[in-house]
């Protein structure tokens, strides 16, 4: 019978309904975040996991997403790689996000090349869409799996991490590449139940843990909850607030965010894969508390957030991102001459064969998906050639245009997993005039 009702439950997901969040690409361990620079925008770091892969090892970068209404979101794309960060080999596992003295910054886990010891890294970018900068991990955290940054108000930062039945916490030093020893405290036996992933939120002076736990390790993860006055505690547990529910994945982790006055709680699951607990996805449902402030149970619900309207994901994927994002810049440049681009600048130089810029598309399924260009062709129309993996669709034509605007190329199909878009200069007829790439977006398109 529970078969039969999680069969429905997968087949529900695909018509009105917000979870789960995102499903054109397979994520787990969301941070969600309402930056103080725009609290119209909400914000959710995720890892990625691979299509096929019936394990966690090869998980090897995170993603953005953002939305100002719930239902329409960005996928910004890869926004930390493994191969952007020197010191560490494998393990990509879960991470979070802060803004601290207007910089944004990534706090990851990977695992250190040539040790095999987890390391919390930090990353950093001055825009809140990555990609991020790998600044090296910091230090007297050892084996710091599944890290949380927290800033408190009076713009404190404290650390937080936890791994096989432990948990841990420290108040960072200013530049947050190390913590301060004295303010080390071990948290295992203040929280019941406690595995890995922890995370911490405020609300009304009350500083709230929530983590995935075992009872005792009986797997899969429960998420737990204490509650402290301190951000190094105390904590006094409390309960259990996601139980065991239909189609769970063996792990969960997730965070907590006040956006537009609504409490939510972000996790994963493994819907989208239909139970496979390697392949995860993002969940979201309202949280509520009763008078004395304790978090009230959640009950994960296919329809989600915002009366259950589908949620629509476009990928945004700015073109001069390059290598940082997994793509490529080859005999191009980046410029910023012409007005009127986003992101940082726009891709520029295609003046002989072959000139290129590739850009990353991850995709969960295949599938079909509106293919559109942010270009500028001031001099006169321009012809390039666009591949995306081995399929050549040749000759796109770019009309004139002084400044940048969109462009639609209809459907293009993806296949599952990492896609390279190309667009190349093909022919060895000279240049017209400059030609410039702002960025790609593509689509989500839906058949029923």
């Amino acid at each position: 019978m529970k078969l039969i009702l999680f069969f429905l439950l997968i087949i529900g997901i695909k018509v009105n309904a917000q979870n789960p969040v995102f499903t054109h690409v397979f994520t787990a361990d969301p941070s969600p975040h309402v930056w103080p620079d725009n609290p119209n925008k909400l914000w959710v770091y995720t890892s990625h996991d691979e299509p096929g892969s019936n394990n966690h090892y090869g998980m090897t970068g995170y993603h953005a997403f953002s939305t100002t209404d719930m239902v329409n979101w960005t996928d910004h794309g890869r926004i930390l790689h493994l191969d952007n960060v020197d010191w560490a080999e494998s393990h990509a596992w879960a991470m979070d996000a802060a803004y601290y003295r207007g910089q944004y910054y990534l706090i990851y886990c990977m695992k250190e090349a040539g040790i095999g010891l987890f390391r919390t890294g930090i990353a950093r970018s001055d825009v809140p869409q990555g990609p991020f900068t790998d600044l090296g991990y910091v230090k007297g955290v050892e084996f710091g799996q599944d890290p949380a940054l927290f800033i408190d108000d009076d713009g404190s930062p404290y650390l937080f991490w936890g791994h096989d039945r432990k948990c841990f916490a420290a108040e960072l030093n200013a530049d947050l590449m190390s913590i301060k020893p004295e303010t080390y405290v071990d948290l295992t036996k203040q929280l019941t139940h406690v595995f890995e992933g922890p995370w911490v939120h405020k609300r009304n002076n009350k500083y709230y843990l929530t983590y995935p736990g075992l009872t005792p390790r009986r797997w899969p993860e429960k998420m737990f909850y204490a509650v402290a006055d301190k951000p190094l505690g105390p904590y006094e547990f409390k309960d259990v607030f996601i139980d065991d529910f239909e189609g769970q994945s063996g792990t969960n982790h997730g965070g907590i965010v006040t956006y537009k006055g609504k409490d939510m709680m972000f996790y994963h699951s493994a819907w989208l894969s239909g139970g496979l607990s390697e392949t995860r996805n993002v969940m979201a449902d309202y949280l509520h508390y009763d008078k004395n402030g304790d978090i009230l149970p959640i009950v994960p619900t296919k329809e989600g957030l915002e009366n259950a309207k589908r949620t629509i994901t476009t990928l945004h994927l700015e073109a001069e991102n390059g290598f940082a994002a997994g793509g490529e810049l080859y005999n191009v440049i980046v410029d910023t001459w012409i007005k009127g681009f986003s992101g940082k600048g726009y891709v520029t130089n295609f003046d002989n064969p072959y000139d290129h810029v590739s850009i990353l598309a991850q995709v969960a399924k295949p599938a079909k998906y509106r293919f559109i260009v942010s270009y500028a062709s001031p001099d006169g129309e321009s012809n390039h050639d666009i591949l995306i993996n081995s399929h050549a669709y040749r000759e796109f034509k770019f009309p004139q245009s002084k400044g940048f605007k969109e462009i639609d190329f209809g459907m293009v199909d993806l296949k599952s997993g990492d896609n390279l878009i190309r667009v190349l200069k093909r022919d060895w007829k000279p240049s017209k005039g400059e030609f410039a790439i702002d960025y790609v977006k593509l689509v989500q398109v839906f058949e029923d």
